[in-house]
């Protein structure tokens, strides 16, 4: 029996995620020196999960080189 298309687990989907396991919440507080050793990691505080945010590329068009790339207004296409 083939599984449906939308059960199917995609390779590409393991992007940024927005929850941090329990091990994990304890090393960043560990990293913030916010935990205290024989502490309960039970009702642990919240820890903050940076997003990382990708930046537009600017290009930057100068005077010759510009018109040298692009065709004039009037120019035929062959």
């Amino acid at each position: 029996m083939t599984m449906d298309k939308s059960l199917r687990v995609r390779k590409g989907s393991s992007g940024a995620r927005g929850v941090l396991s329990r091990a994990e919440r304890i090393t960043k507080l560990k990293e913030q020196e916010r935990w205290q050793d024989g502490r309960s990691p039970l009702g642990l505080p919240k820890v903050r999960v940076q997003k990382l945010a990708m930046k537009k590329k600017v290009k930057k068009v100068e005077g010759a080189e510009g018109a040298a790339a692009k065709p004039a207004a009037g120019a035929k296409k062959k």
